[in-house]
């Protein structure tokens, strides 16, 4: 029985979790994170804006130490560092020998958005690791389709794939489905670029349909929690394509992200695997996929990196003949690990917590790295809320305009003895308003605009500043005190709704 994973590519994984380990305490929690947390109090099978699996493992985490930012952030560590080795994996399955194994895995490794979803704790480094090995089950599969009745003659060879890897395949997609919405298109995209352009006798099996409904069988209670709630998972869709979310893009944007999601210098590698897929008649299905999650991302108003999970497979492809090209020559080899050095540096300088904080403000990282900005100064604004609310009294309720200052509240706020905050945001929403018997609320990051029509009375308490001069989405937000509600909080709540 051949090994699973070479020695070298044992190495690569250890290295590349060694440093997403040794950078995950550094500057501070991000939003999504807090609002993970948040979300982890108060498990269902589904919320507004996400399926169950992501707060389920905040919870967890949690449970162990609720204080350790690393902790958090471990399970998308493991899951970035298995997106390096599917890659190498890949190359393997693709006819590499060890050093396209070794030159897929780490340009993996060294790509920005691998690096950025094994920093955070997010669904994207989940739903990214099930898109790879999702990739590498086909890989499997089409090998099979070709090849099942062939007797290999060389112990060390892969033996035939059995169809039933279909069913871990519906496994996959099942949990991933748990995971985030985004997996159902690059899933779809490869169902039907087999059908399209084959091999379809892949299908040729019990084993898929069993695989269909194994998925759906798990995937199942979300979509009745979504169904029980109106679908704002829809509502949402619609709000993020019309550019309501931080990292949203404009079509230029999406198309010139593509070349950045891995890092610039890496494009070469995976357009070569996209050629060289393309005349792979039993691998074209690849290409195909990638060109219609393209499209329909591009058309739709997806983000950029919703296309980032295809290109693993795109680069293993490519690494297989240019590592054969390559050969034995030290020299040749020297200067592509060069190109993936600068790449991977390049790459964790933007998407890791290198720089001091001191310096993040002048430097290109937050112009390049949006949620950078969102790991900083967290603690700050909840000290701040908590010095404006500690001269108002014990009853007085907080109401944030979205999850992020909502959850930062929850985590740090204990300290300040405030207390758990309300939002009209997301899933928060579906959690309840402030109690009528507060004697004022105190709003977080609303304008006056929008209060004047729920408050008779609004009252200026200053603004957020994280003394750092780092310009997020909190920085400069009014606080204010409001009293005398136009009517019951609990009757006004239905304004409040937002989904984005």
């Amino acid at each position: 029985m051949p090994k699973v994973m070479g020695r070298q590519l044992c190495i690569v994984a250890v290295l590349f979790a060694a440093l997403l380990t040794a950078c995950a305490t550094r500057y501070g929690y991000h939003r999504d994170e807090l609002y993970f947390l948040a979300a982890g109090k108060h498990l269902d099978w589904g919320y507004a804006d996400q399926p169950p699996l992501v707060p389920l493992l905040a919870r967890a985490m949690s449970a162990i130490d609720a204080d350790s930012l690393l902790l958090l952030r471990l399970p998308s560590i493991l899951a970035a560092t298995f997106v390096v080795v599917c890659a190498g994996l890949m190359a393997r399955e693709l006819g590499g020998g060890r050093g396209a194994q070794i030159l897929a895995s780490v340009a993996v490794a060294s790509a920005a958005m691998v690096l950025g979803i094994g920093h955070l704790l997010s669904t994207a480094s989940f739903d990214m690791a099930a898109v790879a090995l999702v990739c590498l089950l086909v890989l499997l599969l089409l090998r099979d389709s070709e090849a099942r009745h062939v007797e290999r003659n060389r112990a060390d060879e892969h033996r035939p794939i059995a169809p039933q890897w279909w069913l871990a395949a519906g496994l996959v997609v099942g949990i991933g489905l748990q995971n985030k919405l985004l997996l159902i298109f690059p899933v779809a995209a490869l169902v039907l670029a087999l059908i399209l352009v084959g091999p379809r006798k892949v299908f040729a099996t019990r084993y898929f349909p069993m695989a269909v409904g194994l998925a759906v069988a798990i995937w199942l209670p979300y979509l009745v929690w979504q169904a029980n709630n109106d679908w704002p998972q829809w509502e949402l869709s619609r709000a993020i394509a019309g550019g309501s979310s931080g990292t949203s893009d404009s079509l230029f944007a999406f198309v010139l992200s593509q070349f950045g999601l891995m890092g610039p210098l890496l494009a070469p590698l995976w357009g070569f695997g996209l050629w060289r897929l393309w005349r792979d008649a039993r691998r074209r299905a690849f290409v195909v996929a990638y060109a219609v999650l393209f499209v329909v991302f591009a058309a739709s108003g997806g983000k950029a990196y919703y296309l980032g999970g295809m290109y693993p497979v795109l680069l293993a492809a490519g690494a297989v003949p240019v590592a054969a090209r390559l050969g034995d020559r030290r020299i040749r080899w020297a200067a592509v690990g060069s190109v993936l050095t600068v790449n991977g540096v390049a790459s964790a300088v933007l998407f890791l917590p290198v720089l001091p904080v001191s310096t993040l403000r002048d430097s290109p990282v937050l112009a390049i790295n949006y949620d950078a900005g969102e790991t900083i100064g967290w603690p700050e604004f909840v000290a701040r809320i908590g010095e404006v609310r500690a001269r108002l009294g014990p009853d007085v309720a907080i109401l944030t305009d979205n999850y992020g200052e909502a959850g930062a509240i929850e985590r740090f706020g204990a300290a300040y003895d405030l207390p758990i905050p309300h939002s009209g945001h997301n899933s928060y929403w579906w959690w309840g308003p402030p109690s009528d018997s507060a004697t004022a609320v105190l709003t977080v990051g609303i304008g006056r605009d929008q209060l004047a029509g729920v408050f008779g009375e609004i009252e200026p308490a200053g603004h957020i500043d994280n003394g750092l001069g780092i310009d997020n989405d909190e920085q400069g937000q009014p606080l204010f005190i409001c009293r005398a509600p136009r009517a019951s909080l609990a009757q006004l709540w239905p304004q409040a709704k937002q989904l984005s």
